[in-house]
């Protein structure tokens, strides 16, 4: 009989870099956008979709009250129309409106001075008025488990050590910043049964002109009944992903010229008035269209909707991860799984279908390591594990509702297939990554 074990080095050691990840580890931070469609029928079911859907609990939260861009008050996307190019039913975006798309979202986004409002949410800006505004590190030192002293920006500036801790911070955490903007819109039954009658009806006529009589009719009126008896809704999903730029001069114009942990106002305003500092690049695009998808069970049209649009919002950010390194995601091993004889069977994780574990998914298992004399943080190898078929947690949006198979697990089991000994609390990297050390 299976059981699993959570080696607890808090208890055996006292305090442990490894026992805090358990809980605690430094994601990468997340914004989440809609490029909303008002003057879609389905639009308004989309844009309440995506505001009940939470930020994947893989990432920080850094969201910044800003959520959604309207389509219809944009301007300057194309030549001779206004808003987003769009995929419909039957269009495709080209590689160039892809491009477009995409470099019109960054300068409206850098516009909007986007990046300067998330690294203000970094810093903790608060207060009234300019007389009275501050910044502080809380959020650093709660995301990156420093100690309030390590991330202390006044007294960091006067030490060597401080100014590599907040350089750590920002290598880690603050360059980590993403913004995920998603252009969703849809194929509905209709559109799918409209176009199939349109196709069968020219069929239907060719075959009466070479056969004669209004069998071709009686055919394309029997495929339309069946077409309208089609329900379904799928989504085109193009995600566009910006990133944060945070450097070491960029770090430097923050520290010395903006920053302040007391009121300052003519450091307050000039952060406020700095409109090219603190900016959002394009890094990557994504796709996702399931023409097979297929939802079991009795859904609400709005929790359809919604279940659609998660589902493959999902996987434009697994597809993402793979495609751009710094956006992957890091994962704590949650349990070594022992038999009743203390055997080692296997590890747990908090990931599944929603990360898009499969059968053929290995993981680098690392270990968070923070240099005693330079205080930099590394990520050394320690083994690598691969996905147990058959024991791969369902955490897709509402997989339980649809008592899918594995939805019921606590976790996704792993077995190593080399390296050396795994502990609760260091972290899964899928595939390679080049921050590591051997």
């Amino acid at each position: 009989m299976r059981r699993f074990v959570i080696i607890s080095m808090l208890a055996l050691f006292g305090v442990s870099m490894l026992a805090q990840e358990l809980s605690t580890y430094r994601r990468n931070a997340l914004v989440m956008m809609l490029v909303y469609h008002p003057e879609d029928e389905f639009g308004g079911e989309i844009y309440k979709a995506f505001d009940s859907l939470p930020i994947p609990d893989k990432y920080d939260d850094h969201s910044i009250g800003i959520r959604v861009i309207d389509n219809s008050t944009i301007r300057g996307v194309q030549s001779r129309a206004d808003g987003y190019y769009k995929a419909t039913y039957g269009h495709a975006l080209t590689t160039q409106e892809l491009q477009r798309n995409a470099r019109f979202t960054e300068d409206l986004l850098n516009r909007n001075e986007i990046g300067k409002k998330m690294v203000a949410k970094w810093f903790g800006l608060q207060g009234n008025t300019i007389e009275d505004a501050t910044f502080n590190t809380s959020l650093i030192q709660t995301r990156g488990q420093y100690n309030a002293s390590d991330v202390d920006v006044d007294l960091a500036l006067k030490t060597t050590r401080g100014l590599i801790m907040l350089s750590d911070a920002g290598e880690e955490l603050i360059q980590n910043t993403y913004v995920l903007v998603n252009d969703i819109t849809y194929v509905t039954a209709e559109q799918e049964a409209a176009a199939a009658k349109a196709t069968l009806s020219v069929l239907g006529a060719v075959f009466d002109a070479v056969a004669g009589g209004n069998a071709g009719r009686q055919t394309a009126q029997l495929a339309g009944q069946i077409a309208d008896s089609f329900t379904g809704f799928k989504v085109k999903t193009h995600s566009y992903l910006y990133q944060l730029e945070w450097n070491d001069s960029i770090a430097a114009i923050f520290y010395q010229q903006h920053y302040t942990g007391r009121p300052d106002p003519q450091k307050i305003q000039a952060f406020l008035d700095d409109k090219t500092t603190y900016r959002l690049r394009y890094v990557a695009h994504e796709y996702e269209f399931d023409k097979k998808s297929v939802l079991k069970g009795k859904y609400s049209r709005t929790e359809l909707v919604r279940t659609i649009c998660a589902r493959s919002m999902d996987k434009n950010i697994v597809a993402l991860a793979k495609q751009y390194e710094d956006f992957k995601v890091k994962t704590p091993v949650y349990a070594v799984l022992t038999s009743d004889n203390g055997r080692i069977e296997g590890y747990a994780a908090k990931i599944g279908m929603k990360e898009g574990i499969t059968d053929g998914s290995k993981f680098q298992v690392v270990q968070r390591i923070i240099d005693p004399e330079t205080q930099k943080t590394t990520y050394k190898y320690i083994a690598t594990v691969k996905a147990v078929k058959g024991m791969i947690w369902d955490n897709r949006y509402n997989a339980v509702l649809e008592q899918a198979d594995g939805a019921t697990l606590p976790y996704t089991t792993f077995k190593k297939v080399a390296g050396g000994e795994i502990l609760p609390g260091m972290l899964l990297i899928e595939g390679k990554y080049r921050k590591i050390t051997e």
